[in-house]
């Protein structure tokens, strides 16, 4: 059925056309930004119809289009999150929603971060399909550089050429054209070119880490517009977020291989909507990481390139962790140390090994402890007690490269991690009254 076209008002008086379909649970779909245009999407892209039939089966789906797109106001110049967000605010309060799902994808990703950031307690989950928290993510690939490049020249050349390089691909050569018709209705040349520098410039990285709703993080492998490594960064830098790649490159789920984006997002929606717990205080494993000889290499490398570098690896190493089910504790940065805490020393074991290989293959080799003990929480996130500092000290402890473990932990994972353990005997560390026994995590 052709959706129903209705309106709400925001507060700084901008219209928003949306639709609603389907009963049960709120999900609010954000706009395909630029490609927003409710009536025109039906028409053109027929494709896209059994992706928003199966959204609506088992839930009520809401869908907008932004402003200066598609049926809303076009007449605007804002386009920045904070604006973009007053159209979400406008059509949840005009449904007087008071707690719902969010949709959304690549442009539209930072308004919903920053949303569910601001106000978990209206957000019950969180889906982001190929989106960004910072803006160069995607603005400086080579594809929308070259593509951009025809932004002011012909905008019938631009909407053609991001249509088959950064939509569909180029493979998809008739519904390629579709979707550059769409684009055409969707926005006008003007308003694409007053949101671009807008786009560029977004930087919400900061805020991931407060986005305490349960996310899914969406993303298909072979898709060259957005690094995989985005998907990663975003996931881990969100507390407990889960990461689902899946196979493909076209931008847009509807294309390709639907049902398994669909699934993904059936299967989450479906589960637990209470907001995510906070490690609780008592009993846990701590893995401690640092940098090897962080200072040197600082001195080496230059500040610049030895934190860009030191950024990924925490991205990539938070990633590693959450796939072990631990929880990285906000607050620990690599330089000062990356900590995290697990409640099976087994998984325990298996995100230090990884974090020891993501260190080797980023050039910057780790020292790596692990320990279990009490921990105390506060209010902040942080975690602190003996158990920590102990933890710390083992670390500091290992040669570049090598996982340490107290014999408290090798006791509760001798039988079940898959890993033998080579004693390295007593130890005095700093800080700690007790002489250790330490062992080293042996693979082979």
């Amino acid at each position: 059925m052709e959706p129903r076209v209705q309106y709400a008002k925001t507060s700084d008086g901008v219209n928003i056309a949306y639709s609603v379909t389907g009963e049960g649970p709120p999900l609010v779909h954000l706009s395909w930004f630029p490609l927003s245009a409710l009536q025109a999407e039906w028409q053109i892209t027929p494709e896209v119809r059994p992706w928003y039939e199966r959204l609506a089966e088992t839930r009520m789906l809401v869908r907008y289009d932004c402003r200066g797109t598609g049926l809303s106001e076009r007449d605007v110049t804002d386009f920045s999150v904070d604006a973009r967000i007053l159209d979400l605010e406008a059509i949840v309060d005009r449904l007087h929603l008071e707690r719902f799902a969010l949709f959304a994808s690549l442009h539209s990703g930072p308004v919903a971060i920053a949303y569910a950031a601001r106000h978990p307690g209206r957000v019950s989950q969180l889906v982001l399909w190929h989106a960004y928290a910072l803006g160069s993510d995607f603005s400086q690939s080579p594809q929308v550089q070259g593509t951009r490049a025809v932004l002011d020249k012909d905008w019938h050349t631009f909407t053609e050429t991001a249509a088959h390089a950064l939509v569909v691909g180029w493979k998809e050569g008739e519904l390629a054209q579709r979707v550059a018709v769409l684009f055409r209705e969707s926005i006008a040349q003007e308003a694409m070119q007053a949101f671009v520098p807008v786009g560029n410039e977004v930087d919400l990285t900061d805020l991931l880490p407060q986005v305490r709703v349960p996310t899914l993080v969406l993303h298909r492998r072979e898709l060259s517009v957005l690094s995989l490594n985005v998907a990663r960064g975003v996931a881990a830098r969100i507390p407990d977020a889960r990461l689902a790649l899946l196979e493909g490159a076209a931008m847009l789920p509807y294309v390709g291989n639907m049902k398994a984006a669909l699934d993904a997002i059936d299967e989450f929606l479906s589960g637990d909507t209470e907001p995510v717990p906070s490690v609780p205080s008592g009993t846990a494993v701590i893995l401690f990481a640092d940098i090897v000889d962080s200072t040197a290499l600082t001195e080496r490398m230059g500040d610049a390139a030895f934190r860009e570098k030191a950024r990924a690896l925490d991205e990539a190493l938070r990633a590693a962790i959450r796939e072990c089910e631990g929880t990285p504790i906000e607050g620990k940065l690599l330089g000062d140390g990356l900590m995290a805490v697990f409640t099976s020393a087994r998984q325990a074991i298996e995100a230090a090994l990884a974090c020891g290989r993501a260190g080797n293959d980023g050039g910057l080799p780790l020292h790596l402890g692990l320990h279990a003990g009490d921990v105390i929480r506060e209010e902040d996130g942080n975690v602190y007690g003996g158990a920590v500092n102990i933890a710390a000290r083992i670390a500091a402890a290992s040669a570049p490269g090598e996982v340490l473990v107290s014999e408290t932990v090798r006791s509760l994972a001798r039988t079940s991690a898959g890993v033998s353990f080579e004693d390295r005997g007593e130890q005095a560390l700093k800080g700690v009254l007790e002489p250790q026994r330490l062992f080293a995590i042996k693979t082979t």
